[in-house]
């Protein structure tokens, strides 16, 4: 029987429209409207009322039925984009474009006006909260970030604070807008760091290659580490629930380097941490699925699987048909699509979305990069990646199906 047929509309994108019929666990969703085509170039106060509201990605994140894959990339607003570039001209600063609420709000709708994509991010920073709570940063053109009083002993923690909130109004303030403009037309993401990829930074002094100084701590300093992921841990649950609070459907957490860890050291120094998060923000906000994200994760999925959280995010080092033997069909999972397939031909790209949908199945499944966007991607890549995903459509008997089998694994 065949699961799925994708008809393509990518003829304004010089690729010729036809019908592919793939086991994949869709058929062609022709009237496309789930949330409707996005190559009119909507406007932002005259968009079409949809049939299927903004909950399809949290829906997907929980593992319930969806009509289709919803499709969301991280990074999805920057430099990539022509009109991320020229706004950034104008504003040269990173922070002032990521603490600025006008600026946050035009930046993460930027992908949103141009490709309608599931969900709409706010466009942040990992760090952003970290004054906050009484660590100064800056961001240097070639440097990067650079943390101005790295934490080195018992003494340096005497300037951390509570995270006070307001200083993170900005924040809030986006989302509540972010939320007002989209409606019920796609899903408001935040997202954090985690304890340990902070305290990288925060321990490093910014960016490493070799992560010597923090790794080193957990021998020779471990109580000092300890205290810092603790005062981490409570400020960044604060900040994930009043994400939530102000708006966002959905929070993703990167431990970006948590992958820098052996599985054993990540267990000791990164899982408890995550944890404890995502226990905190359960309690308080139980209808928030969590995504967890690692860079180089393939050696701790079923680690990552243990820390409660909604949905794993794979990177592409992570082939979807392992990923998923490796962490059943009772956990929701996001990607997997390398990001440098975006600049390959575009029926490079649609044969790739085939590959990884057909792996995934056709439940608990939002269809992702294995990373963000990288600069100078094809803009009418992009605009392929969603369409494709757009034009399918789950048939109802075959995720029936996976859902039984979800049911005999838990």
């Amino acid at each position: 029987m065949s699961f799925f047929t994708l008809r393509s509309a990518c003829g304004s994108l010089g690729v010729q429209s036809s019908s592919l019929t793939v086991q994949l666990g869709f058929h062609s969703n022709e009237n496309n409207n789930f949330l409707g085509a996005f190559v009119s170039s909507p406007k932002r106060t005259k968009i079409k009322k949809f049939s299927i509201a903004c909950s399809s990605t949290t829906t997907a994140a929980r593992g319930e039925p969806v009509s289709r894959p919803p499709a969301w990339m991280m990074r999805q607003a920057g430099r990539y984009m022509s009109v991320y570039r020229k706004l950034a001209e104008k504003h040269p600063s990173f922070r002032e474009r990521s603490e600025t609420t006008d600026l946050i709000v035009e930046i993460s709708l930027q992908p949103w006006e141009a490709f309608r994509p599931d969900g709409v991010i706010i466009f942040s920073d990992i760090l952003t909260p970290l004054p906050a709570f009484g660590v100064l940063f800056d961001i240097e053109e070639v440097r990067g970030p650079v943390i101005q009083s790295p934490i080195c002993s018992e003494d340096c923690l005497k300037a951390l604070h509570p995270i006070d909130l307001e200083k993170l109004h900005f924040v809030g303030d986006s989302l509540k807008i972010l939320r007002q403009e989209v409606g019920d037309h796609a899903a408001v993401l935040g997202f954090v760091g985690a304890p340990w990829t902070i305290a990288t930074y925060i321990v490093e002094g910014g960016t490493t290659r070799t992560y010597t100084t923090v790794k080193s701590m957990c021998h020779t300093a471990p109580n000092l580490l300890r205290a810092l992921l603790s005062h981490l841990t409570k400020a960044i649950s604060e900040y994930i629930i009043y994400q939530v609070e102000s708006g966002a459907h959905c929070i993703q957490i990167f431990d970006s380097w948590g992958g820098q860890l052996p599985p054993d050291m990540w267990e000791q120094w990164s899982k408890p941490y995550i944890t404890e998060i995502v226990s905190m923000v359960q309690n308080k906000c139980p209808k928030i699925p969590l995504v967890l994200y690692i860079n180089g994760n393939g050696g701790l999925l079923e680690r990552m699987k243990g820390t409660g959280v909604d949905v794993i995010g794979l990177d592409w080092t992570v082939d979807m048909a392992d990923g998923r033997k490796r962490l059943g069909n009772d956990i929701c999972v996001q990607g997997i699509v390398d990001p440098a397939y975006l600049f390959s031909p575009l029926p490079a790209v649609t044969e790739e979305i085939q590959r990884v949908l057909k792996c995934a199945g056709p439940c608990g499944h939002i269809l992702n990069l294995g990373h963000g966007v990288l600069v100078g991607t094809p803009e009418e890549a992009v605009a392929h990646f969603f369409e494709v995903t757009k034009s399918l459509k789950y048939e109802s008997s075959s995720q029936n199906h996976a859902m039984e089998e979800s049911k005999l694994l838990v």
